[in-house]
């Protein structure tokens, strides 16, 4: 994978601490010499344990044992949608930020073929759509995930072996956290009572459905790029497919001004109703003031 950067290029892997990110960064340090690239580390220190800054901290003197400077971040972390989520954000947020700054041409992940799974599973429980039970990609953006088809055992017996001292998060053993209990009872259930390999068949799955998302992706974005998304024919939308007309609804809506990642299934499903199961209902109230509405077999979005 180094082999698309070009020489003097820098990237960054984010470590924890944990055997997935301190297995990432060993092996990266072991490659980037060749292709002369530049590897730097990030550890966030997320405050949220005591003694959290002395973890990083040793983060920091293993990755100098390994050639790799490495730097600490601390964020604050507002709790606004749950602790875990809220970690993640101020987490993406602080990676964005030092990537901007040290001009980096990647940020390397340590997620595994396990965490994804937990991804299929939990998205499975919200009942969520195609793209998101397609977990996560190797790439995205800027972000590389190389180890995906890596299994968390497989991380912590490579640091026993090269002797690299993992830390355990006390978060990862919290069953007041949703992916902890995948993680510790779901899948261990599911392991014991449909049979083994169900991990790998999760993980399977979500490659599968990232290739359909794409698909549909794409369509949805040829139509979209023909349409004046504030002002939709009716009659148009009724004969598009369901999962394209899905697409465009939500693009739509976020075109028209709601807040990034606001829209839920329930909320195009309000707008579906507008096209396909029309009976003169009101509009559409969605967030960030956006006021859907039905007149003359259109679609109105507006921002109130």
């Amino acid at each position: 994978m180094l082999e698309t950067f070009e020489a003097g290029d820098l990237i960054i892997v984010a470590v924890s601490g944990g055997a997935d990110s301190l297995a990432l960064a060993f092996a990266l340090s072991l490659e980037a010499s060749k292709f002369a690239i530049q590897l730097h580390a990030v550890t966030i220190d997320h405050q949220l344990q005591s003694g959290s800054g002395v973890q990083a901290l040793k983060v920091v003197e293993q990755m100098k044992s390994l050639g790799i400077d490495a730097t600490i971040e601390k964020v604050s972390v507002e709790v606004t949608d749950g602790l875990e989520a809220s970690a993640r954000t101020a987490r993406y947020a602080a990676l964005d930020s030092i990537g901007t700054t040290l001009n980096a041409a990647a940020i390397f992940l340590g997620h595994t073929r396990d965490d994804q799974a937990e991804s299929v599973l939990l998205g499975l429980a919200r009942g969520s759509g195609t793209r998101s039970l397609s977990g996560m990609a190797v790439r995205n953006g800027k972000y590389i995930r190389p180890l995906l088809s890596i299994t968390r055992q497989q991380t912590v017996n490579m640091c026993q072996e090269v002797g690299l001292f993992a830390w355990t998060d006390p978060h990862n053993s919290d069953l007041s956290f949703a992916r902890v209990r995948v993680r510790m009872q779901a899948i261990p259930i599911l392991e014991k009572t449909i049979g083994p390999g169900i991990s790998d068949a999760l993980a399977r799955t979500a490659e599968l459905l990232r290739h359909d998302a794409d698909a549909l992706d794409a369509w949805a974005e040829r139509e979209i790029q023909q349409l004046d998304l504030s002002d939709l024919a009716c009659d148009y939308l009724a004969h598009l497919p369901r999962a394209i007309r899905s697409r465009v609804i939500r693009a739509a809506i976020y075109a028209a001004g709601a807040p990034s990642g606001s829209i839920s299934a329930e909320h195009v499903g309000s707008i579906e109703a507008l096209v396909t199961a029309w009976s003169g209902q009101g509009a559409a109230h969605l967030p960030g003031g956006v006021k859907v509405e039905r007149f003359s077999g259109r679609l109105s979005l507006l921002r109130n």
